[in-house]
């Protein structure tokens, strides 16, 4: 791998989002528009907002990200813009890790946007500080941008990168904790939760909401991330 091409295909990526306004747009505003109308619906209650605020906050930058990332990555495959940077003087291992590199990037932004307006403008209150809650959005963000990039190397149209979601990602949001405590589900169900990167997500979320940091909140975030 070499770090000048794997730079130079991230500042690609980064350039092509810039100039794609609507992409740009679905990547970082929706998040926040969604948990405005949360904020909204229940605002003559504040305690509900303030218990699905956080795991919220780990679900809508997770679920943008596999979205955007496995539907551009698809585009740039059937377009053949992915066949002309192959025959070019770089390994497969650059290319992954430039997109990588691109999708983290703005991932990390989107996340910091959704943590400010959700603490700064929105109210809501947790235990724990700031930048660990940043921290944990950021690494949803991150790991909805890796889910994607490995569900693009399967579907062959962007229409069946969409169709994934079903299969990969409604399972986990039902099963993280957010409609029944993960402890409370069947059993079955309940080993399924264990073995989804999305649990330790939400569950991250609520330690800081209530505990603040901990060592099961580090014990989290290291599943969430690796």
């Amino acid at each position: 791998m070499k770090p000048a091409v794997t730079l130079a295909i991230t500042g690609r990526v980064l350039l092509q989002l810039r100039r794609d306004h609507r992409t740009l747009a679905l990547m970082l505003l929706v998040p926040c528009l969604l948990l405005t109308l949360l904020w909204w619906m229940f605002d003559r209650d504040e305690l509900v907002f303030g218990r699905l605020g956080p795991p919220l906050l780990a679900m809508f930058p997770f679920i943008v990200m596999f979205l955007v990332t496995s539907v551009t990555t698809l585009r740039e495959r059937s377009s053949g813009t992915l066949e002309r940077l192959l025959s070019m003087p770089m390994g497969k291992l650059d290319f992954l890790v430039g997109y990588a590199l691109a999708f983290c990037a703005v991932a990390s932004v989107q996340a910091s946007l959704a943590v400010g307006l959700t603490v700064g403008l929105l109210g809501l209150d947790i235990a724990g500080p700031i930048w660990a809650l940043a921290l944990v959005a950021v690494a949803d963000a991150v790991l909805g941008a890796a889910l994607g990039l490995f569900v693009s190397a399967f579907a062959e149209t962007e229409f069946q990168a969409v169709q994934f979601m079903p299969a990969l990602v409604i399972p986990q949001i039902l099963l993280c904790g957010l409609f029944v405590p993960r402890a409370s589900l069947p059993d079955g169900l309940g080993q399924a939760s264990d073995l989804l990167p999305l649990s330790y997500a939400v569950d991250s979320m609520r330690r800081l909401q209530t505990t603040g940091l901990s060592g099961d909140f580090w014990a989290d975030i290291a599943v969430v991330i690796g």
